[in-house]
């Protein structure tokens, strides 16, 4: 009787046991699938580091490219850059929640299959449709935060051309082509390399806007400087005396701060993604300002400001692309490789073709994003990206590199044709170019009706 009896008690303890790894496998798998099928949960952690960094991109507008560009121009034209910068900041932050975030980032198109996907986002986000303060994007941060984000991305994109025709455009012919050239050039392509379009799904790296921001906008530069001609006074191998130096070395500080916003802030959180991009963008930008330094002190005989500045500023662009996907040795090598190509085309190529590009907007800003662009195929490093992730030449996946070429190379193409036939359509309609009388006496007293200095 007592050995049936412990029997018994030994068959009912497996039977508890048995019930209780049931239980616990039970609720295991029904926490994992609550967990999977839980809606995302804010991060404050990389919302406030958005919020900075959103703030930090802001500044390299408002004051940053306005002082570095306003202290490059003589002292009678310093005011129409500030209010060209001024314009922008306004006119295209409109724009942007107005239409370009739909048109960017929605995904309603793709989603339905419509064939315009491949260049355009959607309309179901046009004014911010849809988006509640509990809306989260890319996981848990605001997409109101993400929309902002990219709205600085639009401001800059444009300020950085009006460094090519700077001295001599109307303010109104500017104004007519600054909301025709975001609406046709940038805010496709903001989507063909970051909303989903062809180029990114092709694999083209553009970690913080190489191509979107500063080919685009280099290039058009260009096309812009060629087709509104050199001012009255220029004289090739005799570069016009900035007017404030000062000035310029104050906008390269606030565009070297506000691009940390804006190359550690793109990977939208406060990561180690974050710490390594906001690292390469510092060397980066110190190499490629010695680099410059040494260069004008080997041709010039005189190391000087505006050239240490505008070195860093080439730097800065050119790491732009590839912030999210190189280590120390590929920030080190962008930033010595990119200002001796820029410096070349500015003292070199620039004279030897006659072209007036002002500030050299296309010099730096152009060719910098080219070679970055470029560069990224060859640099990009899975020491970085994660074991499967993308890696360059350098790391034997040539492939990368001929899809960071191609993408160049249509971002060339598509910037070019456009900025051309915005401006015969536009210099047409209202004109371009201002009178002979207004250019030699200052665009500052004409235009705007003030003096920058009294």
């Amino acid at each position: 009787m007592i050995t049936k009896h412990i029997l018994k008690s030994l068959i009912s303890l497996r039977l508890l046991a048995l019930m209780g790894f049931i239980s616990l496998f039970s609720t295991a798998m029904f926490a994992q699938d609550a967990a999977e099928t839980a809606a995302p949960v804010l991060n404050s952690g990389n919302t406030a580091w958005m919020l900075v960094a959103t703030i930090l991109v802001l500044l390299m507008s408002i004051p940053g490219i306005a002082l570095f560009y306003g202290g490059l121009v003589r002292q009678k034209n310093v005011l129409s850059v500030i209010m060209q910068t001024m314009l922008i900041v306004g006119v295209i932050s409109i724009l942007w929640v107005a239409i370009g975030y739909s048109w960017a980032f929605d995904t309603s198109f793709k989603e339905s299959g419509n064939p315009l996907s491949c260049i355009m986002g959607g309309f179901d986000k046009v004014f911010l449709h849809g988006i509640r303060l509990d809306t989260l994007t890319t996981g848990d941060i605001p997409e109101l935060m993400f929309a902002m984000f990219q709205c600085m991305f639009a401001l800059i994109t444009p300020a950085l051309i009006l460094g090519a025709f700077a001295e001599r455009i109307k303010f109104k012919g500017y104004m007519v082509f600054i909301i025709l050239w975001v609406i046709i050039a940038y805010f496709p392509m903001a989507h063909w390399v970051w909303g989903g379009g062809f180029l990114q799904e092709m694999g083209a790296i553009d970690f913080a806007g190489g191509t979107v921001v500063h080919i685009n906008a280099g290039v058009s530069a260009l096309i812009m400087a060629l087709m509104i001609g050199k001012r009255e006074d220029y004289r090739v191998g005799h570069p016009i005396t900035p007017h404030n130096i000062t000035f310029v070395f104050l906008g390269t500080s606030f565009l070297w701060l506000g691009w940390f916003g804006f190359n550690a802030g793109s990977g939208l959180a406060a990561d180690g993604l974050a710490a390594n991009a906001f690292l390469v963008t510092h060397i980066a930008t110190a190499a490629a300002a010695v680099t410059w330094m040494c260069i004008d002190w080997t041709v010039n005989k005189k190391p000087t400001t505006v050239g240490a500045c505008t070195g860093a500023v080439a730097g800065l662009v050119a790491i732009t692309p590839a912030a999210g996907t190189v280590d120390l040795l590929g920030a080190f090598c962008i930033g010595i490789i990119t200002p001796i190509i820029c410096f070349f085309m500015v003292a070199v190529v620039k004279s030897k073709f006659k072209y007036d590009d002002a500030l050299d907007a296309f010099g730096v800003h152009g060719v910098g994003g080219i070679v970055g662009s470029i560069l990224t195929g060859v640099f990009a490093t899975q020491y970085i990206t994660g074991e499967g992730g993308v890696q360059g030449a350098l790391y034997g996946d040539w492939y990368q590199l001929w899809i960071q070429i191609f993408t160049t190379l249509v971002s060339i193409v598509f910037s070019a044709v456009v900025t051309y036939i915005l401006y015969i359509i536009v210099d047409r309609l209202v004109g371009i170019r201002v009178d002979k009388r207004v250019e030699e006496e200052g665009l500052d007293i004409y235009e705007h009706g003030e003096s920058a200095y009294n």
